[in-house]
């Protein structure tokens, strides 16, 4: 399978070495210094987009690969406000579009865990919060993993407005403390609190292989399909 990387970062790097390790090819490895190279790419020269880049390109990135259509599977967090966009862009074009705020397939039973304890916790009088530890170097806050599991809380739970970053109280919604320190590659705690006691899950990444080896099966999954797909899908096909 011939593969487009968008975002040659660490991750993008992981991505590629778990790729080739798979037997595809890397047809171009694109950041911002070299975005014009792409230009040099025809509709059958890639198979499918692999975007890890920043919040700030990740827009671009997507909406090129559906004008070019190129399947496309992001895991850049921080642009999700174009989001509707971009479905409706993937619409019209007729393409293949896969967003995860998190590729860890322990991640994704970690969400289906989540949902379970918040319909368990709902109406018991505790209050939910969550931390989200990553590294230093990561833009956006909180983590879109972190998004993602305070709306399977909210999902659960009508009483629960929704989300809030760092504020002084949590009074009627989540609140999301977000850490950044050293080379944490992410760390999820969701916290349960009444007047008697505490109850948590957290799930705790050792490294970014697992991030990566499901981006690239879910690139591996794409190509052929059309429409917007996610996690749910992967995971569907593959139990």
């Amino acid at each position: 399978m011939k593969i487009l990387l968008l975002g040659y970062g660490k991750m993008g790097k992981t991505i590629e070495k778990i790729a080739l390790e798979r037997g595809h090819v890397i047809v171009g490895k694109i950041d911002l210094q070299n975005r014009s190279e792409m230009d040099n790419l025809g509709k059958d020269d890639v198979d499918v987009a692999i975007e890890f880049s920043s919040p700030e390109s990740a827009y671009a990135n997507i909406t090129y690969c559906l004008e070019k259509g190129w399947p496309i599977v992001c895991g850049t967090t921080g642009w999700l406000e174009h989001r509707k966009e971009i479905e409706e862009l993937c619409e019209n074009k007729k393409g293949a579009f896969f967003y995860a705020s998190n590729y860890s397939i322990g991640v994704n039973l970690f969400f289906r865990l989540n949902r379970q304890l918040a319909r368990l916790m709902k109406g018991q009088n505790y209050h939910a919060s969550m931390t989200e530890i990553h590294h230093i170097h990561k833009l956006d806050a909180p983590s879109g993993t972190a998004i993602t599991l305070a709306e399977g809380v909210i999902a659960e739970d009508e009483k629960i407005g929704g989300w809030k970053l760092d504020p002084e109280d949590g009074e009627g919604f989540i609140k999301i403390k977000a850490e950044r320190e050293g080379e944490v590659p992410g760390t999820h705690i969701i916290r349960y609190e009444s007047e008697v006691d505490t109850i948590e899950i957290s799930h705790t990444a050792h490294n970014r292989a697992g991030f990566a080896l499901g981006a690239v099966v879910s690139g591996e999954w794409l190509p052929g399909k059309q429409g917007v797909f996610g996690m749910d899908d992967l995971l569907k096909n593959l139990d």
